[in-house]
């Protein structure tokens, strides 16, 4: 067995992982790379490998950074299946559709500006045709369901607890009566966060390809200080009238945001003010979430029984057309405004901030990571001045860094997740997390696991098992 890493080594973003098992080649996620917008092409139009070499494909969930280039693989030829659950079926169908469309539309908007400076015009990396010919290729399964991708090797997805259909992903190779198994982790989730189900415990294996987004910090405790701020904020927007920003990812994140401020309202901790979820894509997420009540944890389950509708309040909105979030940034405060991309890197929310941006009234709350390179750091390292389609604009509005919201494993929970296997991995690859919190849990497991080998993977490389 043979792995190659040509995505989030030593990085976060675009995660790809070759498994050579024999003679067939499984690729582990097809994400696309986000960051400086040239190194960002470039990555994404060259995924590192032939996809025709490619037998079959399994992905972890529908995240942009886990599943956004895999029209890339329809454009490149693959003829063979990618297997996925059904919710991430469901929910990476609309994503990658959202994110050919956002594509087409930024290009547009961005070459019209270019062409007033008489500058090259760009296109999308792919369009909205290739990313419904690589929908056709998907496969959903359930759960800790056998699924055969050639005679002799077999994949199980388990319950990863990041959003709804996460996995991480189980293969045996089966080789003249020996066997070699590998468990890629994906993204895991943390316990007792709302709506899903914990992350399931691992099963063994051989080889452990292991997350490392927070490898090397914890998560805090914070739940009254983030109540405290959301009382602050809405205060503030309703002295002021003003419009509170919320990037966030259309999936995972604004559910899980929906779920705390309906929890706020409804205990009298905070007033309710407009709040609108301006995606497209939230709103259809949000149907495949409804759709899929048997990834709820117990108590989400229990709610969506006995009301038919865990995401409803009056006082929510979602906009699903372009004329009506154009509004928006016409619409006096006070109000709060969800919208995606998480990282700031396209989607109406770049709209909403070139608009409030230069207003010190208006607040920017950030409540996920934000990779290196992205608008999302540059807000959060309060630069004075940042780029919006390519304008350098100054920032006038406070921005507010709201933490506890992450779905994310953190350090302990990562070092939980891998004490939980056995018998122990011979061999451990740290991927997804910045090159310093790659490092700094390698570490981690060096110190607690003397007996094991463990690697930080450098972008491209490969390794024999």
């Amino acid at each position: 067995m043979k792995i190659s890493f040509h995505g989030a080594a030593r990085s976060v973003t675009g995660s790809r992982h070759v498994v050579d098992a024999g003679k067939t080649r499984i690729l582990l996620d097809c994400g696309m790379f986000q960051g400086r917008r040239d190194l960002a092409r470039e990555r994404n139009q060259h995924l590192g490998f032939d996809p025709k070499s490619v037998n079959a494909v399994c992905l972890s969930h529908a995240h942009i950074d886990h599943s956004g280039a895999l029209p890339m693989l329809a454009k490149g030829k693959f003829k063979g299946n990618v297997h996925m659950t059904s919710a991430t079926a469901d929910l990476t169908e609309i994503l990658l559709a959202d994110s050919a469309r956002i594509q087409e539309s930024d290009c547009r908007y961005v070459n019209k500006l270019e062409r007033r400076r008489g500058r090259k015009c760009i296109s999308p990396i792919y369009s909205s045709d290739d990313a419904q010919k690589i929908v056709k290729q998907f496969q959903g399964a359930g759960y800790t369901q056998a699924v055969s991708l050639a005679t002799n090797v077999t994949a199980r997805f388990h319950d990863a607890g990041h959003i709804i259909g996460s996995s991480a992903i189980w293969l045996q190779h089966r080789n003249r009566g020996n066997s070699t198994s590998l468990l890629f982790s994906g993204d895991l989730g943390r316990a007792n966060m709302p709506i899903l189900r914990d992350p399931s415990p691992p099963p063994p294996c051989d080889v452990l390809i292991i997350e490392s987004t927070y490898g090397d910090r914890l998560h805090r405790d914070e739940e009254d200080r983030r109540k405290d701020i959301a009382k602050q904020l809405v205060q503030h927007a309703i002295q002021h009238k003003s419009k509170i920003i919320v990037p966030a990812f259309s999936v995972g994140r604004t559910q899980d945001i929906i779920m705390r401020i309906k929890a706020l309202v409804k205990n009298g901790e905070v007033d309710p003010i407009p709040i609108f979820i301006d995606s497209p894509l939230a709103l259809k997420a949000t149907k495949v979430f409804r759709q899929h009540p048997e990834c709820y944890d117990k108590d989400t389950y229990r709610t969506f029984t006995a009301t038919g509708d865990v995401f409803a309040a009056k006082y929510i909105k979602f906009v699903s057309t372009a004329k009506d979030s154009k509004l928006l940034n016409r619409r006096k405060g006070p109000c709060v405004i969800i919208s995606a991309s998480g990282m700031c890197e396209g989607g109406r929310v770049v709209h909403h901030l070139k608009h409030a941006i230069e207003n010190e009234d208006n607040v920017i709350v950030l409540v996920g990571f934000q990779a290196e390179h992205t608008l999302g750091r540059k807000l959060v390292e309060e630069w004075d001045t940042v780029p919006i389609f390519g304008k350098p604009t100054r920032r006038r509005a406070q921005v507010v860094r709201l933490n506890g919201f992450s779905a994310h494993a953190d350090r302990n929970d990562l070092l939980a997740y891998v004490r939980a296997i056995h018998p122990l991995p011979q061999k451990v690859f740290v991927v997804h997390g910045e090159e310093r919190q790659s490092l700094a849990f390698a570490m981690t497991l060096r110190d607690e696991f003397p007996g094991m080998e463990v690697e930080v993977p450098k972008p491209d490389s490969t390794h024999d098992m």
